[in-house]
């Protein structure tokens, strides 16, 4: 059965954000709270934690993982972004958005789409989120919690414990959230592709 804490979703207690981190580098699965529902995370070097992900979510390995991060700094080591996209990135985050880059050669290969070699990016505009990303010191492993058969992220924390207690370390309760998943924006070609319209505005991209 998974851990379930009650955090500020403007004042995160610190105690409890250690002790998320604490469990995912002890190799523990969360579902977290995001600009764009909830979302499911752990570590990068997680293998283990991503088949159960994959597994909670019915995903195959054609899947684009995304990565959630702190802030812009770490970007560039994992995803190869030129200045056009850089200046979209600085722009519109943080915010409900997942770019999609081609994948540097330091991104472990299980985490890269095995065909197109890319990699989600995003970096959430939520506080408690951004609180986690800050003290874990590097970027999450992360996909919308949508479970199969459905479009939109799960946004009740009491309904994800019912479903997921089992499956899951940690339930970070944020309190309810938005229903719309992230929008995709693709940057891993020459021209620029909104794959998915979300909660983020597509204006800027169009």
């Amino acid at each position: 059965m998974s851990q379930f804490f009650y955090i500020h979703p403007e004042n995160p207690q610190v105690r409890l954000i250690k002790q998320t981190v604490e469990i995912l580098k002890k190799g523990g699965v969360i579902i977290y709270p995001t600009d764009s529902g909830y979302a499911l995370g752990c570590t990068m070097d997680n293998k283990h934690g991503l088949d159960k992900i994959c597994k909670i979510r019915d995903l195959d390995k054609k899947h684009n993982f995304t990565l959630a991060c702190s802030d812009l700094s770490e970007i560039a080591t994992y995803a190869r972004v030129d200045n056009q996209a850089f200046r979209a990135l600085k722009n519109n985050t943080p915010g409900a958005y997942t770019f999609i880059f081609k994948s540097t050669k330091d991104l472990p290969k299980r985490l890269m789409n095995p065909a197109k070699r890319t990699i989600g990016i995003r970096i959430p505009n939520n506080v408690i989120a951004l609180a986690l990303l800050a003290e874990l010191g590097e970027p999450l492993m992360t996909t919308s919690l949508i479970l199969p058969g459905f479009q939109s992220t799960e946004f009740d924390p009491e309904e994800i414990r019912d479903q997921l207690e089992n499956q899951v370390d940690l339930i970070l309760n944020g309190g309810y959230l938005g229903e719309s998943p992230t929008t995709v924006v693709d940057f891993s070609d020459d021209s620029v592709v909104v794959v998915r319209e979300g909660a983020g505005d597509i204006t800027p991209f169009q």
